[in-house]
């Protein structure tokens, strides 16, 4: 029933996430804000007639409320109150890792991304992609090539297949991980949908990595999103000549992206099984945060404090240390892995 009364609320015209938040705490609750718009039969029948669609299709909701709903995307400001899932619901406990990119690629940069979302994926992680062509498609199809999960955030509805080019990629994702949106059931995009969308792909993300883009992609955008989320932004160098690869130059050159050169840069190569030790013999500065950590979640500004850091100068080594593996991120802080 409260999934219901949500819907009511922000599948009325002009409302979104933020004006949703403030006539819940206006009125005190989700029923009673949804009380106070009076709505129409018309407008009821219209969220029932989407509910019945979702449970046919075998598409999820899921509020921020809910357990499954993911830490991360939580955190940030005005995050969706509902997100609805198509697909493993399961893959949204896993850690995540945001991986965009242009959708005029080249192929070698399509094959970089899909060998570095590869890795991810038997890293244990889900990637997260917006399943245009070229760099998402390369994220999504590398992620999935050795049984490894993603997921992809659609600006339509959860059931609406664009581009149609990867109708068959679409499927294998519902199969092997996980389709989500905030849009209703049965939706058409529309431009300003997509800006939406690449709030929600940099928002998952423990971190975002940046592919090849000309300074006013799409994909630009969901990196400022990131960067005003404070998570941490891996761009690809590409070639200066080239314009696709002028929006992660641009970022590595101002310093708002680290260099990504490569899968040495999160993971130790070879055998899986030392990862951890590999990593720590190579970062012996980090070593000082995972011996502050224990079972007992510490959080970064107590942590930073400890070592006698800034929270932003730790921030990136966290990250690093949790893409290892040798750190985790629960409710509280940080925990040893």
């Amino acid at each position: 029933m409260n999934v219901f009364n949500k819907l009511l609320i922000l599948r009325t015209p002009k409302i979104g996430p933020a004006r949703y938040r403030a006539l819940v705490e206006k009125f005190g609750s989700v029923e009673a804000a949804a009380q106070s718009l009076r709505s129409d039969v018309a407008h009821v029948d219209m969220v029932r007639r989407e509910m019945d669609l979702a449970s046919k299709l075998g598409i999820h909701y899921i509020s921020d409320e809910d357990a499954l709903y993911p830490k991360s995307l939580q955190a940030i400001e005005n995050h969706p109150p509902v997100i609805t899932v198509r697909g493993n619901i399961d893959v949204l406990t896993k850690p995540m890792v945001s991986m965009v990119g242009t959708r005029h690629a080249t192929a070698a940069g399509m094959n970089f991304m899909s060998d570095l979302a590869s890795e991810f994926a038997q890293n244990g992680f889900s990637v997260v992609s917006g399943m245009a062509i070229g760099t998402d498609t390369a994220a999504h199809s590398g992620a999935l090539r050795n049984g490894g999960t993603t997921i992809a955030v659609l600006a339509g509805g959860a059931d609406y297949i664009w581009p149609l080019e990867n109708e068959s990629l679409y499927w294998d994702i519902v199969q092997n991980g996980a389709i989500i949106s905030e849009m209703p059931v049965g939706f058409t995009p529309v431009v300003t949908n997509f800006v939406q969308r690449n709030r929600i792909v940099a928002g998952l993300g423990d971190c975002l990595i940046l592919g090849e883009a000309d300074m006013k992609s799409g994909s630009m955008t969901t990196a400022r999103f990131a960067k005003e989320y404070n998570k941490i932004v891996y761009a690809i160098p590409s070639h200066p000549s080239d314009p696709r690869g002028s929006g992660p130059n641009s970022l590595i050159k101002s310093g708002d992206a680290i260099l990504c050169s490569g899968v040495d840069d999160f993971f130790k190569t070879g055998n899986k099984n030392t990862k951890k030790e590999n990593f720590e013999k190579k970062n012996q500065h980090e070593n000082i945060l995972v011996d502050k950590l224990g079972t007992i979640p510490v959080s970064e500004s107590v942590l930073a404090e400890i070592v006698k850091k800034s929270v932003s100068e730790i921030k990136s080594e966290l990250v690093v240390l949790e893409l290892q593996g040798i750190v985790r991120k629960v409710d509280g802080g940080y925990v040893r892995a």
